[in-house]
């Protein structure tokens, strides 16, 4: 049973991950935290199963298609509502994402219901391996997920694109000076940011169901893990996650399933009187 939770864990966590990594890159390069990051997944979802289901679109197709929405949602956001206001207090620009999150809460609603959708999964059944069943949901969703963080750790140290977004991570004065397009970097870490979400909501929608309130767990779990891995690292956010997961699943399993919410707040908690910074999270210092 322990084998089974961890792999069902680390399938959770992964996805997790995934969320909380769009969170800290937004997060780092335009130094805003999106609280909108879940209604994006959810109205991406959405659009996947309504071309599922009204349109008779392929699984894979479907999935590309919640990639478009959340890419274009990612960039209107940046371009016509943060980028406008980049230079206001971090207080405004939080008001700003947590009512994008209401309006694209309501607009969803209004579009497809309250109503809750069972969601299609890509693959059915079970495997045995060492004596646990595990679903080959799961074990897929862990190859997804890893398959997606490492192909975005590649890009982010290999590729022009990545150099810059973590040029402008680190300070985005001399990134400019450095001839580096600052509000180029910020648009793309918004659409890279919302992508993930998106990617996450359609891996998640089958175990969790699908309605317009499918995401906000998932956020919170998402914001957990990139306080307990680090807001200030690209890597805390993937290892919070995976431990996060395993850590929610094995209480789960053993305690209370009901308690994983309030397992997610105390692990907040906890980590913030340890070790503010998160476990991979550095001290910001600032001369004076």
């Amino acid at each position: 049973m322990l084998f089974q939770q961890l792999i069902s864990g680390l399938a959770t966590g992964g996805l997790y991950a995934l969320t909380a990594l769009g969170l800290v890159l937004i997060y780092k390069t335009s130094n805003v935290i999106n609280f909108a990051q879940g209604e994006i997944a959810m109205l991406s979802t959405f659009i996947a199963y309504t071309a599922m289901m009204s349109y008779g679109m392929a699984y894979w197709e479907a999935f590309i298609s919640a990639i478009l929405c959340a890419s274009i949602l990612g960039f209107i956001i940046e371009r016509f509502f943060i980028r406008p206001i980049q230079n206001a207090p971090v207080l405004s620009l939080l008001i700003v994402t947590l009512g994008l999150m209401m309006i694209i809460n309501g607009i969803a609603g209004w579009a497809f219901g309250f109503e809750t959708h069972g969601f299609p999964s890509i693959i059915k059944g079970e495997v045995r391996i060492l004596g646990a069943v595990i679903s080959k949901s799961n074990l897929l969703t862990l190859v997804v997920t890893l398959v997606i963080m490492g192909t975005l750790f590649y890009i982010l140290k290999y590729t022009s694109a990545g150099i810059a977004i973590r040029a402008t991570s680190e300070n985005p004065v001399i990134a400019r000076l450095m001839g580096v397009s600052i509000n180029q970097v910020y648009s793309i870490s918004w659409i890279i940011g919302s992508v993930l979400g998106a990617i996450a909501g359609i891996l998640i929608a089958p175990t969790i169901f699908l309605d317009v309130n499918m995401m906000s767990s998932v956020l919170l779990k998402a914001f957990t893990a990139a306080v307990l891995g680090g807001f200030t690292s690209f890597v805390g956010p993937v290892v919070g996650g995976l431990i996060l997961g395993v850590l929610e699943n094995i209480a789960s399993g053993y305690i209370s399933a009901q308690l994983s919410s309030t397992f997610a707040f105390a692990l907040i908690v906890i980590m913030l009187w340890i070790k503010p910074t998160g476990l991979i999270g550095q001290e910001i210092r600032k001369r004076v």
